[in-house]
Protein backbone atom coordinates (compact mmCIF):
# COMPACT_ATOMS: atom_id res chain seq x y z
CA UNK A 1 0.00 0.00 0.00
CA UNK A 2 1.20 3.25 -1.00
CA UNK A 3 1.13 6.73 1.10
CA UNK A 4 -0.05 9.86 -0.57
CA UNK A 5 0.37 12.59 1.68
CA UNK A 6 -1.88 15.85 1.89
CA UNK A 7 0.06 19.17 2.52
CA UNK A 8 -3.25 20.95 3.24
CA UNK A 9 -2.01 21.72 6.78
CA UNK A 10 1.64 22.34 6.10
CA UNK A 11 2.74 26.28 7.37
CA UNK A 12 3.91 28.46 4.36
CA UNK A 13 7.04 29.08 6.16
CA UNK A 14 8.57 26.44 6.78
CA UNK A 15 7.05 24.03 4.00
CA UNK A 16 10.58 23.65 1.92
CA UNK A 17 11.65 21.95 4.80
CA UNK A 18 8.38 19.92 5.46
CA UNK A 19 9.00 18.70 2.17
CA UNK A 20 11.90 17.47 2.56
CA UNK A 21 10.95 15.82 5.97
CA UNK A 22 8.35 14.38 4.22
CA UNK A 23 10.37 12.98 1.26
CA UNK A 24 13.35 11.57 3.12
CA UNK A 25 10.48 9.94 5.55
CA UNK A 26 9.41 7.73 2.30
CA UNK A 27 6.11 9.46 1.29
CA UNK A 28 5.34 8.25 -1.81
CA UNK A 29 3.33 11.26 -3.38
CA UNK A 30 2.51 14.90 -2.49
CA UNK A 31 -1.16 15.22 -2.44
CA UNK A 32 -2.38 18.08 -3.74
CA UNK A 33 -6.05 19.80 -2.70
CA UNK A 34 -7.07 22.16 -4.80
CA UNK A 35 -10.09 23.38 -3.78
CA UNK A 36 -12.17 26.88 -5.83
CA UNK A 37 -14.53 28.05 -2.59
CA UNK A 38 -17.68 27.09 -5.32
CA UNK A 39 -17.59 22.77 -5.09
CA UNK A 40 -16.57 23.29 -1.78
CA UNK A 41 -15.85 25.53 0.86
CA UNK A 42 -12.49 26.05 1.05
CA UNK A 43 -10.33 28.14 -1.14
CA UNK A 44 -6.66 27.10 -1.53
CA UNK A 45 -5.74 27.24 -5.22
CA UNK A 46 -2.77 29.92 -5.00
CA UNK A 47 -1.45 27.78 -1.91
CA UNK A 48 -2.00 24.57 -3.57
CA UNK A 49 -0.40 26.86 -7.17
CA UNK A 50 2.03 28.00 -5.06
CA UNK A 51 3.25 24.55 -3.34
CA UNK A 52 3.10 22.49 -6.70
CA UNK A 53 5.51 24.96 -8.20
CA UNK A 54 7.81 24.62 -5.19
CA UNK A 55 7.48 20.77 -5.18
CA UNK A 56 8.05 20.30 -8.89
CA UNK A 57 11.28 22.20 -8.66
CA UNK A 58 12.81 20.53 -5.37
CA UNK A 59 11.49 16.99 -5.37
CA UNK A 60 11.28 13.92 -7.92
CA UNK A 61 8.09 12.74 -5.33
CA UNK A 62 5.59 12.37 -7.76
CA UNK A 63 2.46 15.01 -7.35
CA UNK A 64 -1.10 13.18 -6.71
CA UNK A 65 -3.62 16.33 -7.54
CA UNK A 66 -7.07 16.60 -6.25
CA UNK A 67 -9.66 19.09 -8.03
CA UNK A 68 -12.56 19.79 -6.08
CA UNK A 69 -13.33 22.41 -8.03
CA UNK A 70 -16.57 23.67 -10.83
CA UNK A 71 -14.50 24.85 -13.35
CA UNK A 72 -12.68 21.50 -14.02
CA UNK A 73 -11.07 21.89 -17.88
CA UNK A 74 -9.59 25.24 -16.33
CA UNK A 75 -7.97 23.69 -13.33
CA UNK A 76 -6.99 20.86 -15.32
CA UNK A 77 -4.70 23.15 -17.47
CA UNK A 78 -3.61 24.79 -14.72
CA UNK A 79 -2.40 22.08 -12.60
CA UNK A 80 -0.98 19.57 -15.57
CA UNK A 81 1.82 21.82 -16.23
CA UNK A 82 3.21 20.47 -12.72
CA UNK A 83 3.77 16.98 -14.68
CA UNK A 84 1.83 15.47 -11.50
CA UNK A 85 1.57 11.31 -11.66
CA UNK A 86 -2.70 12.00 -11.72
CA UNK A 87 -4.76 14.31 -12.05
CA UNK A 88 -8.42 13.33 -10.13
CA UNK A 89 -11.34 14.71 -11.04
CA UNK A 90 -15.04 14.92 -9.11
CA UNK A 91 -17.92 12.70 -10.91
CA UNK A 92 -19.96 14.93 -9.44
CA UNK A 93 -19.23 18.10 -11.38
CA UNK A 94 -19.66 16.60 -14.88
CA UNK A 95 -22.80 17.49 -16.05
CA UNK A 96 -23.00 14.65 -18.32
CA UNK A 97 -21.11 11.45 -19.08
CA UNK A 98 -19.83 13.17 -22.68
CA UNK A 99 -18.33 15.97 -20.55
CA UNK A 100 -16.88 13.96 -18.01
CA UNK A 101 -15.06 12.00 -20.76
CA UNK A 102 -14.10 14.70 -22.28
CA UNK A 103 -12.37 15.92 -19.31
CA UNK A 104 -10.60 12.15 -18.93
CA UNK A 105 -9.20 12.37 -22.42
CA UNK A 106 -7.62 15.30 -22.22
CA UNK A 107 -5.39 14.05 -19.24
CA UNK A 108 -4.61 11.04 -20.92
CA UNK A 109 -3.37 12.81 -23.71
CA UNK A 110 -1.17 14.86 -21.79
CA UNK A 111 0.09 11.54 -20.60
CA UNK A 112 -1.44 11.97 -17.41
CA UNK A 113 -2.93 9.03 -15.13
CA UNK A 114 -6.64 9.91 -14.23
CA UNK A 115 -8.86 9.53 -11.21
CA UNK A 116 -12.80 9.62 -10.85
CA UNK A 117 -13.41 10.94 -7.09
CA UNK A 118 -16.73 10.39 -5.46
CA UNK A 119 -18.26 12.21 -2.56
CA UNK A 120 -19.63 9.90 0.88
CA UNK A 121 -23.23 9.72 -0.60
CA UNK A 122 -22.48 8.99 -4.40
CA UNK A 123 -23.27 5.63 -5.20
CA UNK A 124 -20.50 3.25 -6.18
CA UNK A 125 -22.41 1.92 -9.13
CA UNK A 126 -22.56 5.24 -10.47
CA UNK A 127 -18.97 5.26 -11.78
CA UNK A 128 -19.05 0.98 -13.17
CA UNK A 129 -18.90 2.08 -16.69
CA UNK A 130 -16.25 4.73 -16.29
CA UNK A 131 -14.01 2.04 -14.58
CA UNK A 132 -12.16 1.06 -18.25
CA UNK A 133 -11.28 4.16 -18.90
CA UNK A 134 -9.31 5.80 -15.78
CA UNK A 135 -6.62 4.55 -13.63
CA UNK A 136 -8.25 5.26 -9.75
CA UNK A 137 -11.05 6.13 -8.04
CA UNK A 138 -10.51 8.15 -5.07
CA UNK A 139 -12.88 7.24 -2.45
CA UNK A 140 -13.72 10.71 -0.06
CA UNK A 141 -14.12 9.08 3.04
CA UNK A 142 -15.35 12.62 4.58
CA UNK A 143 -17.14 15.42 2.85
CA UNK A 144 -14.81 16.86 0.94
CA UNK A 145 -13.51 20.45 1.76
CA UNK A 146 -11.66 20.37 4.75
CA UNK A 147 -9.02 18.37 6.62
CA UNK A 148 -8.56 17.26 10.04
CA UNK A 149 -12.44 15.47 9.64
CA UNK A 150 -13.13 12.06 11.45
CA UNK A 151 -13.49 9.12 9.21
CA UNK A 152 -17.05 8.20 7.33
CA UNK A 153 -16.76 4.42 8.39
CA UNK A 154 -20.09 3.81 6.10
CA UNK A 155 -17.47 4.21 3.00
CA UNK A 156 -15.68 1.39 3.85
CA UNK A 157 -18.47 -1.03 2.93
CA UNK A 158 -17.90 1.15 -0.62
CA UNK A 159 -14.40 0.15 -0.94
CA UNK A 160 -15.26 -3.50 -0.59
CA UNK A 161 -18.04 -3.29 -3.22
CA UNK A 162 -15.68 -1.28 -5.31
CA UNK A 163 -12.81 -4.32 -4.62
CA UNK A 164 -14.84 -6.94 -5.27
CA UNK A 165 -16.16 -5.55 -8.35
CA UNK A 166 -12.45 -4.68 -9.90
CA UNK A 167 -11.16 -8.24 -9.52
CA UNK A 168 -14.00 -9.68 -10.70
CA UNK A 169 -13.90 -7.67 -13.81
CA UNK A 170 -10.36 -8.24 -14.09
CA UNK A 171 -10.11 -4.24 -14.39
CA UNK A 172 -6.66 -2.38 -13.63
CA UNK A 173 -7.89 0.49 -11.20
CA UNK A 174 -6.00 1.44 -7.81
CA UNK A 175 -8.53 2.54 -5.27
CA UNK A 176 -7.72 5.40 -3.16
CA UNK A 177 -9.31 6.44 0.23
CA UNK A 178 -9.04 10.51 1.65
CA UNK A 179 -10.53 11.54 4.48
CA UNK A 180 -9.64 10.71 8.27
CA UNK A 181 -7.13 7.91 7.78
CA UNK A 182 -5.05 7.73 11.05
CA UNK A 183 -3.26 4.77 13.27
CA UNK A 184 -6.73 3.94 14.70
CA UNK A 185 -8.37 3.09 11.32
CA UNK A 186 -5.49 2.21 9.12
CA UNK A 187 -6.26 -1.34 9.54
CA UNK A 188 -10.06 -1.54 8.51
CA UNK A 189 -9.34 0.63 5.60
CA UNK A 190 -6.04 -2.01 4.12
CA UNK A 191 -8.65 -4.71 4.39
CA UNK A 192 -11.36 -3.26 2.35
CA UNK A 193 -8.92 -3.34 -0.30
CA UNK A 194 -7.25 -0.14 -0.71
CA UNK A 195 -4.13 0.65 -2.84
CA UNK A 196 -3.06 4.15 -1.68
CA UNK A 197 -4.32 6.44 1.33
CA UNK A 198 -4.21 9.94 1.38
CA UNK A 199 -3.13 10.84 4.91
CA UNK A 200 -2.77 14.60 6.51
CA UNK A 201 -3.23 16.11 9.87
CA UNK A 202 -2.43 11.64 11.07
CA UNK A 203 1.25 12.56 9.21
CA UNK A 204 1.86 16.46 9.45
CA UNK A 205 0.90 16.43 13.12
CA UNK A 206 3.09 13.77 14.14
CA UNK A 207 6.15 14.26 16.08
CA UNK A 208 8.06 12.27 13.29
CA UNK A 209 7.13 11.37 9.66
CA UNK A 210 8.94 8.25 8.72
CA UNK A 211 7.91 6.24 11.75
CA UNK A 212 4.21 7.72 11.49
CA UNK A 213 4.37 6.57 7.48
CA UNK A 214 6.43 3.47 8.56
CA UNK A 215 3.32 2.35 10.76
CA UNK A 216 0.70 3.54 8.39
CA UNK A 217 2.49 0.98 5.50
CA UNK A 218 2.81 -2.14 7.86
Amino acid sequence: MEISTSILNVKEENCIQTFYNLETAGTDYFHIDVMDGEFVENNTVEKMTKYAEYLNSITNVPLDVHLMVKDVMSFIKSFIIFNPRNITIHYETAKSREELMSWINYIKENNCKVGISIKPNTKIEEIYDILPFIHTVLVMTVEPGKGGQDLIHGTIEKIKILKEYIQKNNLEVDIEADGGINLDNIEEIKKAGVDIIVAGTCIIESSNFKETINKLKM
